[in-house]
């Protein structure tokens, strides 16, 4: 995505609230068609110019969400891609899922640098940490697995293991890796000290987001409920729900929340986007993003646009 030319906008302020305009990302300004079944997660590259959509029909596909336009379909995977993350320069991603590996590519020429193996199983997530040279993976064998993205070598530096069923979603917090696991737990793990601590949610832990200063991280879990958490001290910060319309019972879904940390985003799977206040836990503001379940979102870096992916197919652009 290096190759690709930055837009006016790219960088606008996300502070539009208190001027008279919708602070929130709630209007439909375009749907992006293309993948054959479910859209099982969409992803922003760092700079929010263009963004990866992941498919159940074992296609990536590198769209511009500012105008609609399919840029590159990325084929090669062999089951359904389920998550994917982009480097800061935008020069390369990685992308998993049912195919029990990790695939690297080239962004531009669309090829595969390298392949990594060591899951057991489907992978569910993906992340790059430590400017890039690190990649996290959470699988469905019950473990993160840490790769040197500096080295040559196939194999993980780093097993985290003490799950007791699928991690779903992993993402990292300064010197700390944090994982969300079907098992109902939040694990962190300080890389530092290789020190770990868990937090029980009682729930499955289907998506995890970091706020802005890294103190806190926001999960989503299956009995319909997001929670903020402290990072240091596991201790329950806030609770957000909305029965009748967040529902989230049995399907691995995304949260978010604004770059300003001033609203927290989930999905529902009725088809409903919500955005909560941060402070007083109150519904700002809902619609209906899509006819089925809304399984990935992704919010713009400066919070202008929202996208969201569904098992209809599509994935569709939100703005102001």
């Amino acid at each position: 995505m290096a190759s690709f030319p930055k837009l006016p906008h790219e960088y606008e302020d996300e502070d539009t609230e208190g001027r008279g305009h919708s602070p929130l990302p709630t209007k439909e300004q375009r749907v992006l068609k293309g993948h054959e079944g479910a859209v099982l997660a969409v992803r922003f590259n760092p700079h929010g110019s263009y963004c990866l959509s992941c498919g159940k029909d074992r296609t990536l596909r590198l769209w511009n969400p500012h105008s609609g336009v399919l840029v590159k379909t990325y084929t090669g995977h062999g089951y359904e891609v389920r998550d994917a993350a982009v480097t800061r320069d935008n020069s390369k991603f990685a992308s998993v899922g049912g195919d029990k590996q990790v695939f690297l590519w080239d962004v531009a020429s669309g090829n595969f640098i390298r392949k990594l193996r060591g899951h057991d199983g489907t992978i569910n997530a993906v992340r790059f940490a430590a400017e890039d040279g690190v990649l996290l993976t959470a699988g469905y064998d019950q473990c993160v697995k840490v790769w040197d993205m500096k080295s040559r070598s196939i194999d993980p530096i780093q097993v985290i293991k003490g799950f007791q069923d699928s991690v779903t979603c992993v993402l990292s917090i300064g010197t700390s890796i944090l994982a969300g696991s079907v098992d109902g737990t939040v694990r962190r793990f300080d890389v530092r000290v290789g020190r770990t601590t868990s937090d029980q949610l009682h729930a499955p832990v289907t998506g995890l987001a970091a706020t802005a200063d890294g103190l806190c991280v926001l999960a989503a879990a299956t009995d319909s409920a997001l929670r903020l958490l402290d990072v240091a001290g596991g201790q329950l910060l806030s609770e957000y729900s909305a029965p009748g319309h967040y529902v989230h019972e049995s399907v691995k879904m995304d949260c978010c929340l604004t770059p300003s940390d001033a609203y927290v985003v989930g999905s529902s799977e009725t088809g409903e986007v919500l955005f909560w206040d941060l402070v007083d836990g109150e519904v700002a503001e809902s619609f209906k993003a899509h006819t089925g379940v809304v399984t990935g979102m992704a919010m713009h870096p400066d919070g202008a646009l929202l996208l969201t992916s569904s098992v209809d197919g599509t994935v569709k652009v939100w703005g102001k």
